[in-house]
């Protein structure tokens, strides 16, 4: 059963990677993968063949005894992962909403006014910076999408767009890099004590900095799409597109998103509740708030919370439950006494003794696999102290190489289901920009830490 497992995960990549050419959505792979996975693990735990390990490295097997107490733990260890994978899901749905609310009263309208520039390349850079400052602050997830959200706005033509949208996944990414809100897992880093606020700035604020520059200058001086101008222009604000509740919902929304992490910092619990909080404020506003003068009861359905609702990309989060379900089966089947992919990071360790060139295979493996199991793997491997190099190492590389492809990262998920933005196509051009950026963060990384440190 265990080569059962590993072939379901590999089937099911290839069929998301190959969906356009499959003509299948890549949530229906996700989601059978998923199922499946768990259903061989349970098989195989179940004929004492296979074991599961928690997050508390016990290991679960029905093999040595005790039945009932193993039979409890692997249905504990399954509800762990859903438990860890619906954070996830709740908080993207009530990003996705409180965006959408801010959609459905134009308040993206008045960001739109504020692009003054008729200029390619001097839009990819607006967004750009736009996605490394939102991202540290609000998360790059939440960022990606409200800059999607932006871009459609500005650019109608989604060939067009694609463009941009692929390149604000690499400044979302290594922007919420160097924050410890800006990505899951340097939150986790963060969580875990592995890393101070203050060091992971101090550390990782340049090289983040080179990641999301470096594509940026080669796209902006070596491809054509980003030459010339824009073919709409966007112009300022038209005053017949504005809403009375425009600015009111626009800086709502973004202060409810922004408050979360100080909701967090406050009363410590997980992300998630602080974004429940948010989307109940959002969605009460909105219920009350006057849109438009002689406001009529008919025409307010048009402009509450269930209308944004029905507008969220419910197969991006569907999607997002598969494919973390099944990383999270990898993650629970036991080789030897740990589970599969803390496994694969231990031999790779005693493969190549450099832990610098580790780490940074460690970040290309995030955009092929998922970097939230491997962060977790690698602080169960490693005994380093508080801000160690290779805590803040692990940081960059988790959190920048997702970029490279384009579900390596939950920002290129989003951006991936909001606009349909095909695996092979975004493999084929942009790739390649994401891996000179990683690259060049890493060797920065590497060439000042002993000057910071």
């Amino acid at each position: 059963m265990f080569v059962g497992v590993i072939i379901c995960f590999i089937l099911g990549y290839l069929t998301i990677i190959f969906e356009h050419p499959l003509k299948l959505d890549k949530t229906v792979p996700a989601l059978l993968m998923g199922a499946l996975c768990w259903a061989l693990l349970a098989i195989g735990f179940q004929s004492g063949s296979l074991a599961v390990v928690d997050s508390h490295e016990h290991l679960f097997s029905l093999a040595g005894g005790h039945g009932h107490e193993a039979e409890d733990g692997f249905v504990n260890t399954l509800l762990h992962h859903l438990g860890k994978t619906a954070e996830i899901l709740i908080f993207l749905i009530g990003a996705m909403t409180i965006v959408e609310i801010i959609d459905l009263h134009r308040g993206f309208e008045i960001l739109k006014g504020y692009v003054k520039t008729k200029s390619k390349s001097k839009l990819l850079w607006i967004v750009g910076i736009l996605g490394f400052i939102l991202s540290a602050i609000i998360d790059n997830l939440t960022a990606t999408i409200v800059l999607v959200t932006l871009i459609r706005k500005i650019i109608p033509t989604r060939e067009e767009r694609i463009w941009y949208v692929s390149l604000v996944v690499i400044a979302a990414n290594a922007g919420g890099a160097w924050s410890p809100i800006g990505d899951v897992t340097t939150t986790m880093l963060w969580i875990g004590e592995r890393v101070s606020t203050f060091g992971l700035i101090q550390q990782l604020v340049i090289p983040s900095l080179v990641c999301f520059i470096v594509p940026f200058v080669v796209a902006t001086t070596m491809m054509q799409q980003f030459k010339g101008d824009i073919t709409v222009e966007p112009g300022g604000l038209d005053e017949t597109h504005k809403l009375l509740s425009s600015s009111q919902m626009l800086y709502l929304g973004l202060g409810a998103i922004v408050f979360v992490p100080i909701f967090k910092t406050i009363t410590h619990l997980p992300p998630y509740m602080g974004m429940m909080l948010s989307l109940g404020v959002v969605w009460l506003v909105s219920e009350y708030i006057h849109p438009e003068e002689d406001f009529t009861e008919e025409r307010q359905e048009k402009y509450k919370a269930h209308h944004a609702l029905s507008r969220i990309e419910m197969s991006s989060i569907l999607f997002f439950l598969g494919i973390l379900m099944a990383v999270a089966a990898l993650e629970s089947m036991v080789i030897g006494e740990v589970g599969t992919l803390r496994y694969l990071a231990e031999r790779l360790q005693v493969a190549i003794p450099n832990q610098d060139i580790v780490v940074m295979l460690l970040g290309v493996f995030s955009a092929i696999i998922d970097n939230v199991p491997l962060v977790a793997a690698s602080m169960g491997m490693y005994t380093e102290p508080l801000d160690a190099k290779l805590w803040h190492f692990i940081a960059y590389a988790a959190g920048t190489g997702g970029s490279m492809l384009i579900i390596g990262s939950a920002a290129g998920v989003a951006a991936m289901g909001m606009e349909k933005i095909d695996f092979i196509w975004y493999f084929k051009k942009i790739s390649w920009l994401a891996l000179i950026g990683f690259i060049a963060g890493g060797i920065t990384f590497v060439l000042l830490n002993p000057l910071i440190s």
